[in-house]
């Protein structure tokens, strides 16, 4: 019975830094690249950011390896910036844009990089573990509509609620 439980706590705490299906992360993947400042254009909603505007997401290398995630945004309602500080590290090879990170102690979810713009690294699509998450991101608070609508085209042939998504407002 012990073996269960263990093994159940274990299940339950590895499920959300699974890939969900039809959803692959980007190869050739260059953290250094990837690191400093990233604005949401876009999000499904979830209460962690809830009311939030002017999201912006500033990853830097930490000192064992892994990478320092910091969110922030404006919450009109209090009149005043939230913020919270979270870890990443890659789940497979550091060539492959799929990280756990974790806001919550030993609790870590998907960060699974499904587009990206190679060239530049001026913007990306994530999801989560599933698809009750996704984030369009971009290096400036303003996306091309060209390339916002080809992102909600990949996000939707993946199988996301894209009629769901919230435009950020700067």
């Amino acid at each position: 019975m012990r073996t269960f439980f263990l093994g159940l706590i274990l299940l339950t705490l590895t499920a959300c830094t699974s890939l969900p299906d039809r959803v692959e992360p980007v190869s050739n993947f260059e953290l250094n690249r990837y690191l400093g400042t990233w604005y949401e254009i876009a999000r499904l909603d979830h209460s962690f950011e809830r009311g939030l505007s002017q999201v912006q997401a500033e990853y830097s290398l930490r000192d064992d390896g892994g990478v320092k995630v910091i969110n922030r945004g404006f919450d009109a309602a209090r009149g005043e910036w939230r913020e919270a500080e979270g870890k990443a590290y890659f789940v497979e090879d550091s060539n492959t844009g799929y990280l756990k990170v974790s806001f919550f102690g030993p609790f870590y979810g998907a960060y699974v990089i499904m587009e990206l713009d190679h060239k530049g690294y001026q913007y990306s699509l994530v999801s989560g573990p599933d698809r009750d998450y996704l984030w369009i991101l971009s290096r400036t608070p303003k996306m091309d509509a060209g390339t916002l609508e080809q992102l909600v085209a990949t996000a939707r042939k993946a199988g996301y609620p894209v009629d769901k998504l919230i435009y950020v407002n700067y």
